[in-house]
């Protein structure tokens, strides 16, 4: 069993975020109760939506943007602007189930142009006048509150997001999330001796690539990688899942460590001189594994 000073090593936690605060405080408050030097938070929320918020804690935080780029679900309130028929609103949420153009926002952290995104389910849970609940499952990076303006504007009445929880990111739905106040009860029973409630909360990092092909690599090749360089096919033990060219892959040790994050940038080929994957980001510490190639 692992030990949680290791765990602190390399893990990250599932917050459920509260109302108020930004994301950026929620992962301090994190990193100061768990007295870690850094934790990083994976896809922002603002400050009136609520929800799973993982947070990587120290090396996991290098990694932990690969939960920000799965799809996320959602479930919000939204408001038209006028009233309009049931069955005017269910055939435009109809239309709006698959490839959709959208906006960046004015106050977003990015570039501000149209952009593609995809929505895989857009249901509505209930209607009360003009107050719609919905569920929406969808591409990273799409933004839901420009989805209900752009819903009330095809409705004809215009329309407003008033409240939004995020319930999944990626493979964690909020069942498996923890508040605040739950990790410091967890850290004071610790301090007592009691380790089984931060064991739970507390993630080891691998888990963040599990939705990643894995390639599992021979240990002769493990410290080279550590020293920056690629992974080339005659250092692959097995590889597990489906990989293609430029597809992000994780590199896993014989014994099921994880070792880096890369991409493919070669065919698997054992006479090949050619890197079959470049280090994207690499979390095996150097040293831990024994060199075997001769110095110049």
């Amino acid at each position: 069993m692992e030990k949680i000073e290791d765990l602190l090593k390399f893990s990250f936690v599932v917050i459920d975020k509260p109302l108020g605060p930004t994301s950026h405080q929620v992962s301090a408050w994190v990193r100061d109760i768990l007295g870690v030097k850094k934790t990083g938070h994976a896809g922002t929320l603002d400050p009136h939506v609520t929800g799973v918020l993982p947070i990587g804690i120290n090396r996991a935080t290098r990694i932990i943007n690969i939960l920000h780029l799965q799809d996320k679900e959602y479930v919000g309130l939204m408001r038209l602007h006028g009233d309009a028929q049931e069955s005017r609103i269910r055939e435009v949420f109809s239309e709006f189930r698959g490839e959709i153009y959208q906006m960046v926002p004015v106050r977003a952290a990015v570039s501000r142009r149209l952009r593609k995104r995809s929505i895989y389910e857009l249901d509505i849970l209930e209607m009360e006048g003009r107050e719609i609940l919905f569920r929406v499952s969808t591409e990273s990076g799409t933004y839901i509150r420009t989805l209900c303006v752009d819903l009330g504007d095809a409705i004809g009445t215009g329309g407003n997001l008033v409240e939004l929880r995020r319930t999944r990111t990626g493979h964690i739905g909020e069942d498996e999330a923890y508040t605040l106040q739950d990790l410091k009860d967890a850290v004071e029973f610790y301090r007592q001796g009691k380790d089984d409630m931060l064991r739970k909360i507390l993630r080891p990092g691998k888990e963040i690539v599990k939705g990643l092909s894995r390639i599992y690599v021979k240990d002769s090749a493990i410290e080279a990688i550590a020293n920056g360089a690629p992974l080339y096919s005659a250092g692959v033990e097995r590889i597990e899942g489906n990989i293609y060219m430029n597809s992000p892959v994780a590199v896993f040790s014989r014994d099921d460590e994880l070792i880096s994050v890369g991409r493919v940038t070669g065919n698997f080929d054992v006479s090949s001189r050619d890197p079959f994957v470049r280090m994207e980001t690499v979390i095996v510490e150097r040293g831990k594994y024994p060199r075997t190639w001769k110095k110049a």
